[in-house]
């Protein structure tokens, strides 16, 4: 019997593309491509799903991450396979707290998703070491420490170099220095144009 697979993305490009490849793959057949992440768990209730095919970032604010949590919780047999064109970091640990079964990142042809899905379904759970590396400026992502990443996200936040240093647990000098090294790293100006070109690589997706 073919596995039953449910995709969810809502951009209608990536989304018609999973539908090819789970049509074209053998030993699975295409349930549903829906574009809502809010109604995902509502189909696994509904029908009988193997395999979720699911995006992060949704247009509705419902993430595929939470919409994850609401599946394992309920459905803890189907199998989900998370795919992001976005190389913030924290969804590697997110996925991993929600129960996601494998991680695939659209921008990265390492494997092939037919590969991922074929592991997935076999009981592996396929996930990439880190984020592929992104331009930042001058600089690649690859090439900051993960103190300066850290710093990076509450500044993307929107929050003050003081606020930073409270939430990080450091002075506010250090925050300053991690501060002033990225922007020598990346040529930004401001630390706004910092925030702003962090957002916009997807390197930084706030409030997810």
């Amino acid at each position: 019997m073919p596995y039953d697979v449910l995709v969810v993305d809502d951009q209608a490009m990536p989304r018609q593309l999973f539908e090819r490849i789970v049509e074209d793959a053998q030993g699975y057949q295409l349930v549903a491509a829906i574009y809502s992440a809010s109604v995902a768990d509502v189909w696994c209730a509904a029908r009988h799903i193997d395999l979720v095919i699911m995006d992060v970032v949704m247009a509705d604010g419902v993430s595929g991450i939470q919409a994850t949590e609401k599946i394992k919780r309920s459905y803890p047999k189907v199998k989900v396979l998370v795919v992001t064109s976005m190389p913030d970091a924290a969804f590697l640990e997110q996925a991993r707290r929600a129960g996601v079964d494998s991680f695939w990142y659209k921008e990265v042809e390492d494997v092939p998703l037919v590969e991922v899905m074929d592991r997935t379904m076999a009981g592996e759970r396929v996930w990439p070491d880190a984020p592929p590396p992104v331009s930042l400026g001058l600089s690649r992502t690859d090439e900051l420490t993960a103190r300066e990443m850290d710093v990076l996200r509450e500044v993307a936040e929107g929050y003050t170099d003081h606020e930073v240093s409270e939430r990080l647990g450091v002075s506010y000098h250090t925050v300053r220095v991690h501060v002033n090294s990225l922007l020598a790293k990346t040529g930004c100006a401001t630390r706004t144009e910092l925030a702003i070109r962090a957002v916009r690589s997807g390197i930084i997706v706030p409030n997810m």
